[in-house]
């Protein structure tokens, strides 16, 4: 009797640790879920590791009489595609609203996808460079010879001249990485478009970025 009354509560406790275990671990896969979203909120946030901010608005309300030089730089990784910048600099007044393009051309001979990402040296001038419109986390597809301006629009906060570190800064460096992305492709490929081209649409809500 005196063993079958004792037993009763280890069950209870085995059962508690099972459940607190359970929900543990429901809770890490939860957070692994959630880890890549939140640290891309955080950096967008913080402009951390180089990240640029979203902005909520066109213009910075107010331009400085002082110039920096913003360079354009582009990379690929895994996609055969040539991709550029169209200029590889371009001088602006702190706060005023400026747009450069860069060109992708598809050089394999089927439709690829490809998408990229981005960051800002130095990493610290993350936090005042804005984008209005971008390219940037949005898939792009291009058929075989096929060819694509994007569109960037930016502007630099002027508040960066009120950062010590920052306050002497002269030239902001943007840089792509463009990596493929993979899609099932359809049994019957379309036929190759050499030389056709088309542009991103100028719109903040279809870019995402």
């Amino acid at each position: 009797m005196g063993g079958e009354t004792s037993s009763k509560p280890r069950k209870v406790n085995n059962g508690i640790v099972a459940a607190v275990c359970l929900a543990f671990f429901t809770g890490m896969v939860g957070m692994a879920y959630a880890a890549v979203p939140l640290y891309k909120m955080f950096c967008q946030v913080t402009g951390y590791g180089g990240t640029t901010q979203r902005a909520e608005k066109q213009y910075a309300g107010r331009v400085l009489d002082r110039d920096i030089t913003i360079r354009f730089d582009a990379n690929t990784n895994g996609i055969p595609w040539r991709f550029e910048p169209v200029a590889r600099s371009v001088t602006i007044k702190i706060g005023a609203t400026a747009q450069a393009h860069y060109s992708a051309t598809n050089k394999f001979d089927r439709t690829i996808t490809g998408r990229a990402s981005f960051n800002v040296q130095p990493e610290m001038a993350g936090a005042y460079f804005n984008k209005v419109e971008c390219f940037c986390f949005t898939d792009t597809t291009l058929k075989p010879g096929e060819t694509l301006d994007m569109p960037v629009v930016f502007y630099v906060d002027p508040d960066i001249v009120n950062v010590p570190e920052l306050k002497d800064l002269k030239t902001i460096t943007l840089s792509y990485t463009m990596f493929p992305v993979e899609k099932k492709q359809p049994v019957a490929s379309s036929a190759p478009a050499a030389g056709s081209s088309n542009k991103v649409p100028d719109s903040d809500a279809s870019l995402g970025g």
